[in-house]
């Protein structure tokens, strides 16, 4: 360094820190050509206040080559390393709970379907529905001086616990301890509930719902809509032409309007003021208040039609074990089929196991007229290559028929062993049933003339049976 004795460094250059110690700068305040500094001397001065991390030896060239360019300007000599902050934990829901954007549901095909425009959260007990991630460590930074700079650690998240929710003992998945829905309440505590309410229609506003525990509708069910629950369906309206399906039972207050359309079934019981035009089917009991009219009801043990009017009159009832009503048709006989003694799903399949063998008896037949003709030709020594290779078609054609009707007769016999067993088939009537019902009990029928009251229909001694109701 050339300098005047009586002018010290201090004279030349000022060297400050920044308040967060991560850069030391240097400045030349008097320009004297007679002054000059090498590197060594620059570092050396900054060395004296402290600063020994991050020099940056080409700016100090750069200020002993040319120390007029920095006069009275700030230059940038040394930096520090910046800490690098830890990042917060979180928690992460395994589904979308924002329903506020509800849009109806596009097909694959274009078009828009509106009446998809819910989507339950739907969980399954044991089902995962959220993790917390645990907070990142940060890393330390070091100031220009030496100091080791401390970063921000990041912040733990935790899991707001609402009911039937249950953590593991990390602390890092949260489960379903039931069926249900997830739900955030007050506070964003994570829930999941096995009922959905709906607090008026199912309309397009709703849309179709799918749920896996119970749903409440407190209203009614418009046509065309479809409400499927892995409980129970309760509906404090009625349910026009729309389509019900709980694994539990369904419960209508106000009674069905099918249309002839939609359908009720049930995995164990449906419960209604009236049934009307409907289609319904329980594995349990079928239970009305009022009128069973012109519907298709099948219940695996029993229907039950009691109250002020107990009245069913036209289309079809099926019970696996009994029929219960005050009034059985009309005085205008209108047709009216009571079918006890049987599984009405076991009944149908026969009346439908009849149809294909009368179908497959028939395809077989043409195929035997048709073998014997060829086999004719053969004997005459007429049978071309062509119909040689139709005669081998149609014989095993043959083959594969007779053993499918072998299959079918089978099942039907099983199933008419069944409807022998009809010990605990009865038909209740408390009041009047009219001529132009039709009873059937396991596989005996009986055809009602003239009106009788207050009968129970059974079967005994190979046929129907009528005691009278006590």
């Amino acid at each position: 360094m050339v300098s005047d004795s009586a002018h010290p460094s201090e004279h030349f250059i000022k060297v400050t820190v920044s308040g967060d110690k991560l850069k030391a700068f240097m400045q030349l305040t008097n320009l004297d050509e007679s002054i000059r500094f090498s590197v060594l001397q620059l570092e050396s001065i900054l060395q004296a206040r402290q600063v020994t991390v991050g020099v940056k030896r080409d700016v100090l060239q750069e200020l002993a080559s040319n120390p007029s360019a920095f006069y009275d300007e700030k230059a940038v000599v040394a930096e520090g390393e910046l800490a690098v902050n830890g990042e917060d934990g979180y928690v992460t829901l395994l589904h979308n709970l924002d329903q506020d954007g509800k849009k109806p549901l596009e097909m694959e095909d274009g078009k828009v379907n509106y009446k998809e425009v819910t989507v339950l959260s739907n969980v399954r007990k044991g089902e995962l529905i959220a993790r917390r991630v645990p907070p990142k460590q940060g890393a330390p930074g070091r100031a220009v001086t030496g100091e080791v700079l401390l970063p921000r650690e990041g912040k733990a998240a935790h899991f707001k616990n609402g009911k039937n929710v249950v953590v593991d003992r990390e602390g890092l998945h949260m489960y379903a301890a039931i069926d249900g829905m997830i739900v955030k309440t007050d506070r964003d505590k994570i829930n999941v509930f096995p009922v959905f309410e709906v607090n008026g229609d199912v309309d397009y506003n709703i849309g179709n719902i799918d749920f896996v525990g119970t749903v409440v509708i407190r209203g009614s069910v418009l046509p065309g809509f479809k409400v499927k629950a892995s409980g129970d369906i309760r509906v404090t309206g009625g349910v026009e032409a729309a389509e019900l399906e709980a694994g539990g039972s369904i419960e209508i207050s106000a009674g069905i309007l099918g249309q002839n359309k939609g359908l009720i079934k049930a995995g164990l019981n449906v419960k209604s003021s009236f049934i009307q035009d409907g289609n319904v089917e329980a594995a349990g009991d079928v239970i009305v208040t009022q009128s069973i009219m012109h519907s298709n009801v099948r219940a695996g043990n029993s229907v039950v039609c009691l109250g002020a009017k107990g009245l069913i009159v036209g289309g079809i009832i099926q019970a696996g074990e009994k029929v219960t009503a005050r009034t059985i048709g009309n005085s205008m006989s209108t047709n009216t089929i009571v079918e006890v003694g049987v599984l009405p799903e076991l009944r149908n399949e026969l009346i439908n196991l009849r149809s294909q063998l009368k179908t497959g008896q028939d395809s077989l037949d043409k195929t035997d007229k048709a073998l014997v003709i060829l086999d004719q030709m053969a004997a005459a020594g007429q049978l071309t290559p062509d119909r040689l290779s139709i005669r081998l078609k149609l014989q095993l054609t043959k083959k594969q028929t007779n053993e499918e009707l072998s299959q079918i007769r089978e099942r039907i016999l099983e199933i008419e062993k069944s409807l022998s067993d009809t010990e605990k088939a009865k038909i209740e009537v408390h009041a009047i049933i009219y001529g132009g019902a039709k009873i059937v009990l396991g596989r005996y029928t009986k055809f009602i003339k003239d009106p009788l009251q207050r009968v129970v229909f059974r079967i005994a001694d190979g046929d129907v049976s009528l005691v009278p109701y006590l």
